[in-house]
């Protein structure tokens, strides 16, 4: 199953920057263990663009910071393009809205998740909280663990 995990985020924006540094372990350990069928993508936001490079994928899972309350640590949740809404906040659209576009357009529907990693601070700061770090370390443990069950 060709996998994208697709981050984003400001790292410029100390929190906001988690999905950013999710790519850097993600590559990372692409690189160490020679992963095939995994595949990376950064970027500041979504955009409706992103429709078309997620149509190449079976799956996607896209990373973000989150200030969701019911995100403890880390949360993963399944991302149904049927919710599809456009979201007039940091993030152009939304992940479902991304999904049904590519639905749309392309006529291809990736299995999608979102994996909501627990941010803090959002202060113009390249760096990650100590909390939110800890958190991010937490949910690429659990990401790789995922990947081997999902397949």
């Amino acid at each position: 199953m060709h996998t994208l995990i697709y981050g984003y985020g400001n790292p410029g924006r100390q929190d906001d920057g988690i999905g950013a540094r999710f790519i850097e372990l993600v590559e990372d350990w692409i690189e160490k263990e020679n992963i095939a069928d995994l595949s990376t993508d950064c970027n500041y936001q979504l955009n409706i663009e992103d429709s078309g490079v997620i149509a190449d994928f079976d799956r996607v899972i896209f990373v973000d910071a989150s200030v969701v309350e019911d995100v403890e640590n880390y949360k993963i949740e399944k991302v149904e393009p049927n919710n599809a809404t456009i979201e007039f906040t940091m993030h152009a659209v939304s992940t479902s809205y991304v999904v049904d576009l590519c639905r749309k357009i392309y006529d291809k529907t990736p299995e999608a998740y979102v994996l909501h990693v627990k941010a803090y601070e959002f202060d113009f700061k390249e760096e990650l909280t100590p909390k939110a770090e800890k958190n991010l370390f937490e949910a690429f443990e659990f990401l790789k663990d995922f990947l081997v069950i999902a397949k």
